[in-house]
């Protein structure tokens, strides 16, 4: 057995996938969850395992869960409990993250992606043993808007120019706050950059309402109250959507706690994109709707209802004319050279999935 594996952020989408699978092997593990007003750490840990498909509650043995504060020094934790979460070596994967991205959040985005950061560092090289390795979960998309094919290296900081949004210029600057770390401070940290996460690619179950899906939610809600509209928006048919299903994710998040050499900046991609148009196709063969993507038409042209759903695509249109190549070297050679990527069956599956159970709610 492996080291044991400490998560922060443990109640997220892809957090708690890993849990679960890492729970089914017999690994023992930590997830840092924040208490809110509702639920104490332990119910939103168990309720959000539940929600994902994970019955098994002879696994849960294997699992401890502490209340944490990111931002607070030692998270805010007694020191006696964190002398038992690092009582031997440990992974510690930082999933932590805002994922606001409007210049009005700025300052809470910084202070939760960049400062986080520097404070979960600060307490893993505190009270961590020996040989315990810390992941940094960031984006592929802290690229920003780069025209040529993202490496798995590290980039400079850029002025907010360079990105779509500030989330994306937060994971750029918090990746750079780990290199700082690895070069000044001898860290023994890993920078993993994940694209757009999607459902499962066998099942088609679908537990994220992020990307490719919000957009499907807001179309399923104008075309069940404006049945046989027309809806206009401005996106290129052409143009592609880096995603990844959430099995692969967790199979790759695997095979990292198994490896011990690894390069020091890792992407968990598809190697191949899908395009608009196929994502479009997908949600009309099942909505009473005709989505027609226009990239030329201009806002002031659109009528009411396609302004309406033009509101809700604050973030999402920002990724809807990208045609974004990212290096895949780690997993071609070391994660998962045999890898399945994605289909345009597979994502219509997983479309067909989520618009099904909105419709249930």
């Amino acid at each position: 057995m492996g080291n044991k594996i400490v998560i922060n952020g443990a109640n997220g989408y892809v957090a708690s996938h890993f849990i679960s699978e890492l729970l089914g092997y017999d690994y023992e593990v930590v997830g840092l969850v924040r208490a809110n007003n509702e639920n104490d750490p332990v119910e939103r840990m168990q309720q959000t395992l539940s929600e994902i498909g994970h019955n098994n509650k002879n696994c849960l043995k294997n699992l401890e869960v502490f209340n944490y504060s990111l931002l607070d020094k030692d998270f805010g934790m007694k020191v006696d409990n964190l002398k038992q979460v690092f009582d031997r070596k440990v992974d510690f994967f930082h999933f932590a993250a805002s994922l606001k991205y409007s210049e009005r959040d700025k300052e809470k985005i910084c202070k939760t992606n960049i400062t986080g950061v520097e404070n979960s560092i600060k307490t893993f090289q505190k009270y961590a043993k020996p040989g315990s390795r810390f992941f940094y979960v960031s984006t592929a998309y802290s690229c920003g808007k780069i025209s040529t094919v993202f490496e798995e290296k590290f980039y400079d900081n850029a002025a907010i120019s360079e990105f779509r949004n500030y989330y994306e210029k937060s994971k750029r600057e918090a990746e750079n706050v780990v290199k700082k770390h690895i070069y000044e401070n001898s860290l023994n940290a890993y920078v993993i950059r994940l694209s757009q996460v999607v459902g499962d690619s066998e099942s088609g179950v679908v537990k994220t309402d992020y990307g490719i899906f919000d957009f499907a939610k807001r179309v399923y809600y104008f075309a069940t109250k404006y049945p046989g509209k027309t809806i206009r928006v401005p996106v290129n048919p052409d143009a592609t959507q880096n995603l990844i299903p959430i099995d692969n994710v967790v199979e790759y998040f695997m095979k990292l706690v198994n490896l011990q050499q690894l390069p020091v900046v890792i992407h968990f991609v598809s190697k191949y994109s899908i395009k608009n148009e196929c994502i479009k196709k997908a949600i009309c063969d099942i909505l009473p709707v005709n989505l027609v993507q226009d990239i030329s038409i201009e806002k002031e042209d659109l009528n009411e209802l396609e302004r309406m759903v033009l509101a809700g695509m604050a973030f999402t249109i920002e990724y809807a004319n990208t045609n974004l190549q990212f290096e895949t070297t780690t997993l071609d050679e070391i994660i998962a050279p045999n890898r399945k990527e994605i289909t345009e069956h597979s994502v219509s599956k997983m479309i067909e999935w989520f618009l099904s159970d909105i419709s249930k709610k």
